[in-house]
Formats: structure tokens, sequence, C-alpha cells
């Protein structure tokens, strides 16, 4: 998992445990456009399309973060989230975010990372 490449193996664990795995169907939206960050996923199989204004912005797959913008900057949603296949995610609630970001500081700085390059693009 990508977002998790620069975390050690207890750390990867940790993470990995907190989540709770699951599958999402094709066409499943699970982060809409301008609400509340209320969740994460990790992307571990399948794929996804980022849309903002119904515009596709960005595609992505396994190892993938979704979600942790809005929950790392305190702001609504700028993109919705809709599955193109069959995805295996694990879920994360944002306390479990902030959570793991107080107690795993190199996921805090993966997520940091993550959402900078986003809003630079």
């Amino acid at each position: 998992m990508a977002i998790l490449d620069d975390l050690n193996d207890k750390e990867r664990d940790e993470v990995k445990n907190t989540g709770t795995f699951v599958t999402l169907p094709e066409g499943w939206s699970p982060i809409w456009e301008k609400t509340p960050a209320d969740k994460a996923y990790i992307i571990v199989n399948g794929e996804a399309s980022v849309r903002a204004g119904g515009k596709e912005i960005a595609t992505l797959g396994p190892g993938d973060i979704i979600g942790e913008g809005a929950i790392v900057n305190h702001k609504l949603r700028n993109a919705s989230v809709v599955m193109t296949q069959r995805t295996e995610v694990l879920h994360f609630t944002r306390e479990q975010v902030e959570q793991l970001c107080s107690d795993i500081p190199a996921f805090k700085k993966a997520l940091d990372k993550v959402s900078e390059e986003r809003i630079g693009e």
C-alpha cells in the first residue's frame, strides 16, 4: 500500500488492524463533494474515480488513500469518489485517522504529503 510505504512493519500492521475491510460495488460513491469529513479509505484492490463538479480529476488504485484531505485540512470534501469496479478497501472513521496520526508520526507525515500533493494538482 503506497500510503504505508514509509511505515515500518509494526506501524503498517497497526494501521491495517485499525481499519475495517469492506468491499464496495462498482458505481458506489462512499464520499461526496461538499460533505463533512467523517471517513477515509485505503484502496486494497480495485479502482476509484475522483470527481470535482462532476468532472473526473484523478483515478486512484491499490495503495492510495481517499477521503483524507478533508480530515487533515479540517474542511468539507472538495471532490466525490466513485468506484469504477468492485473495490476492496480499508475503512477508517475520522476519529481512527486522527488517532493513527497521533500514535504514528510516520502515518501523519504520509497523509500530509499526499494532501499537499493533491492540493498542488
